[in-house]
């Protein structure tokens, strides 16, 4: 029983990957940073609050806001290297 619920689920979570690969094809940079964020965030915010619906949705707040503060980084840099000029860090 528990063989057959494993396959189950390893296959859901497979198919799930690969719609989710295919959906994030045409996706701008931001959005793929923000949303990467707030994986990310959701995550450690399930893990430190123990599964609290609050703590997972704090966690995701916080890496959205994390992720869009990544790309304007990112962008700022690029702008100036792809321009010849240097970068003040």
């Amino acid at each position: 029983m528990r063989r057959k619920v494993i396959k189950h689920l390893s296959l859901a979570a497979v198919l799930a990957a690969g719609l989710g690969g295919q959906g994030c094809a045409n996706v701008s940079d931001t959005d793929r940073r923000i949303g990467t964020g707030v994986g990310i965030g959701a995550v450690t915010g399930a893990l430190i609050s123990g599964g609290r619906p609050g703590g997972t949705a704090a966690g995701a707040v916080i890496g959205a806001g994390a992720g869009y503060l990544y790309d304007r980084e990112r962008k700022r840099r690029d702008y100036y290297r792809y321009r010849g000029r240097y970068y003040r860090y």
